[in-house]
């Protein structure tokens, strides 16, 4: 990502400085990232729980040790990072490696336009990130080429699931609305602390099954756990515009008061 990017790998139940050439050749099997600013993160143990979680769910007999305590001692309290943990399998050489990549963070980006990807959904594992990443990456190349920033997974039936690497909302006059349990989508933090927020302020909150045409002159939102809350401002392919975002500066300020001191 940058010159700034660093491995360290977990080595006899410590968290050990390795080079490029030492992480291992594998199946990126899970992944995990979020945004660090000046020593303050939203949810940072929320991260490490939906880790384990799939980690687990690949291969119970991974052991953690104390990996979780030692990526937090390694975080950078001044400055924006993007840290980034993995778990890499080998089935070939029967190895695995949990990965802490320490990686500057982009810079934030506060607006997104989208694009309807026009070929079936190829994700392999659309409920674990990780395995996906590369397509993820790939599909919004694809969305660039349509002069848009984000590829926007649709159903067979041409409903919407999420963004290839971001999770979508939209409101309905003061109700805020998302893709419902019938799809496969990634349990996004960012999603779920959205929804918290709607609820202590009082706001309905509802999941639906729509088609993008639906959305037409409706707020959008895409969120990540890099960018936290991202207003739409275009959808290229929507077939109308989309709507202001009345709702966001809102949601803005309390997200930003999720955010806590590592220490």
């Amino acid at each position: 990502m940058s010159e700034e990017e660093q491995f360290f790998a977990l080595i006899d139940a410590a968290l050990t400085q390795i080079s490029a050439n030492e992480v291992l050749h594998g199946n990126l099997e899970v992944a995990d990232s979020w945004l660090v600013q000046e020593g303050r993160v939203r949810h940072l143990e929320e991260h490490f729980g939906r880790f384990a979680k799939w980690v687990v769910e690949k291969d119970q007999s991974v052991e953690f040790g104390n990996f979780f305590e030692a990526v937090t001692s390694l975080i950078p309290r001044e400055g924006s990072w993007f840290p980034r943990i993995e778990f890499i399998s080998n089935p070939e050489l029967g190895e695995t490696q949990l990965l802490l990549r320490m990686r500057e963070a982009p810079e934030l980006q506060g607006t997104i336009s989208l694009w309807s990807f026009n070929e079936p959904d190829p994700r392999v594992s659309p409920t674990i990130k990780g395995p996906d990443l590369s397509l993820g990456m790939q599909m919004r190349r694809a969305a660039q080429m349509h002069g848009a920033d984000e590829a926007v997974l649709l159903s067979p039936d041409g409903f919407i699931i999420e963004g290839a690497l971001s999770s979508l909302v939209w409101f309905r006059d003061d109700v805020l609305c998302a893709p419902g349990e019938e799809f496969d989508w990634i349990p996004s933090i960012t999603r779920q602390e959205v929804f918290s927020i709607a609820e202590s302020m009082g706001l309905q909150t509802r999941v639906e099954k729509v088609k993008p045409a639906d959305l037409v002159d409706l707020e959008i939102w895409a969120l990540s756990s890099l960018h936290g809350i991202r207003a739409v401002d275009e959808w290229v392919d929507l077939g109308g515009p989309v709507g202001a975002p009345r709702h966001l500066d809102a949601f803005a300020k309390r997200m930003r008061l999720l955010s806590a001191s590592i220490d």
